[in-house]
């Protein structure tokens, strides 16, 4: 039965548990042992407890037991990115300087998915400090791609994109903050969601960039996805950059699966030199897919796009340098060299190089160096101007269409270490989502079919307007139905780890 209950959909799996056909505790079995099993060879999660879980899943059958009424996902399970906080689980953010560390409240992302009836498997492994393309940054190792174990998961969230590629987990949240969500998603045939910013609460996330930060869903299907995003969604009083506004139907969105009449905008700057053939030419039949289903398809320029890299590389590490600030060795996490004999500023200063790594370094000094007297203007002043320009761009082309499309990623997954001395190649790896997060738009990424090359998956990104974001979903679900339909199957059927 472990097996049955993995191979559902989060959605069936909910309905199952609902109906009385399984229990929350035989699904967290089931993904428990599936975990054990596999594991060894993924390296997706930081933080496994067997008794903590399995004691979650029994409070949430007892609660269904004495007749209350729960969410569609009651029962099921879902794996943290481990940089939202949990009080009964470490929260590490991948960093040696917040090992074993053990918050004492919960992030709203977690609270509301608790409440709602999901059962947390544990945290899932990342970039330090949601730094990095490949969840190469991590202080505890790797994460390897389930579809091919010498490639990356992308990143930052690549230990909850390949738990859900892995068929460990049916759903996990991430964090987008320039395509950390989207780029995972894309390379391991996931659907994942940045939300509007704002749409979803950081309170209790631990912040890289917070002007950029959007906490988002992974799952193995685009409803999947929205359910996820409307269990965690909506205004929240602990964070100052709440929208206090209706969470977007995107679940409704999700099941209507149509696009007649939309019109779909193809971004001019999205295409070309640095871009992998085979994700073109996935790319292309994705496009000619939405316009044989009905959509109305131009071509839309948008040439500030071609500046975001280097005004996102600008202000986030800004952002980064500041509110990693916190880390003093004085409050909390860790301290080193505190012997009596040095002073305070002393054992700041071994303490930051001992536990921060090399990314997470480079980013603050960067950060540190954009925000300097006399640098400030020419750098970080700079790139918020260009922000400025980014954002009229998309409000310019969402007059005349209803959505973007774009390649998710540029390439497919690259080998493990094939960018690790190269910071800009592994920063490229972002260019297709990093304009959203610059604007605060919704985007989601849908798995578009395998680059010929090397057998890989491609994303196809959807980018709509702020609050907009059940279109995305409308479109990414209408792919995904178009193309089950052609090929006679779900798309991670053709993974190695498939069940």
């Amino acid at each position: 039965m472990g097996t049955e209950l993995i191979r559902m959909s989060a959605a069936e799996l909910g309905s199952a548990i609902a109906a009385g056909q399984a229990s929350a505790v035989e699904a967290a079995q089931a993904y428990l042992d599936r975990i054990e099993a596999v594991e060894g060879s993924v390296n997706a999660f930081l933080h496994v407890d067997r008794e903590t879980t399995l004691a979650q899943a029994r409070a949430v059958d007892a609660r269904r037991a004495a007749g209350e009424e729960l969410g569609p996902l009651a029962g099921v399970p879902v794996a943290h990115k481990d940089v939202f906080t949990t009080t009964d689980m470490p929260t590490t953010a991948a960093s040696r300087i917040l090992q074993d560390y053990r918050p004492p409240y919960d992030a709203t992302v977690t609270a509301r998915l608790r409440e709602a009836g999901l059962v947390v498997l544990g945290k899932t492994n990342m970039d330090e400090f949601a730094m990095g393309s490949s969840t190469e940054n991590s202080a505890f190792g790797p994460t390897r791609n389930p579809w091919d174990t010498s490639r990356v998961p992308g990143g930052s969230s690549g230990g909850s994109s390949a738990a859900v590629a892995a068929f460990e987990a049916p759903l996990a949240t991430g964090t987008d903050t320039g395509g950390s969500i989207r780029q995972p998603a894309a390379v391991c045939g996931l659907v994942g969601a940045k939300p509007t910013y704002g749409g979803s609460s950081r309170y209790g996330l631990i912040a890289f960039a917070s002007s950029l930060d959007t906490p988002g869903p992974f799952a193995r299907n685009v409803l999947d996805a929205a359910l996820l995003h409307e269990a965690f969604s909506g205004h929240d009083p602990h964070d100052s950059t709440s929208i206090d506004a209706p969470v977007p139907a995107v679940a409704e969105a999700a099941r209507r699966a149509d696009v007649a009449g939309l019109r779909v905008g193809v971004v001019k700057q999205f295409s070309g030199e640095g871009y992998q053939p085979g994700v073109l030419q996935r790319f292309q039949e994705s496009v000619d897919l939405l316009e044989s289903m009905g959509a109305k398809v131009v071509e839309v320029s948008c040439p500030s796009f071609d500046t975001a890299l280097a005004a996102y590389y600008l202000i986030a590490p800004s952002e980064c340098s500041s509110n990693l600030a916190r880390f003093d060795a004085m409050r909390y996490g860790l301290r080193s060299g505190d012997d009596g004999t040095r002073s305070a500023e002393e054992v700041m200063a071994l303490t930051r190089a001992e536990g921060f790594g090399p990314e997470v370094k480079r980013r603050i000094i960067l950060g540190t160096y954009a925000l300097s007297s006399g640098y400030y203007d020419a750098y970080y002043g700079s790139a918020q101007q260009v922000r400025t320009l980014i954002k009229r761009d998309f409000e310019a082309a969402f007059a005349g269409v209803d959505v973007l499309v774009s390649p998710t990623a540029p390439t497919t997954a690259f080998p493990l270490g094939e960018r690790t001395d190269d910071p800009m190649a592994m920063y490229l790896a972002d260019l297709c989502t990093i304009p959203t997060n610059l604007a605060g738009n919704a985007a989601l990424s849908v798995p578009c079919g395998l680059a010929p090359e090397d057998g890989l998956p491609v994303g196809l990104q959807v980018m709509a307007p702020a609050l907009a974001d059940d279109r995305a979903y409308r479109v990414g679900a209408a792919v995904e139905a178009a193309l089950r339909e052609r090929s006679g199957s779900d798309f991670l059927s053709g993974s190695p780890y498939a069940v």
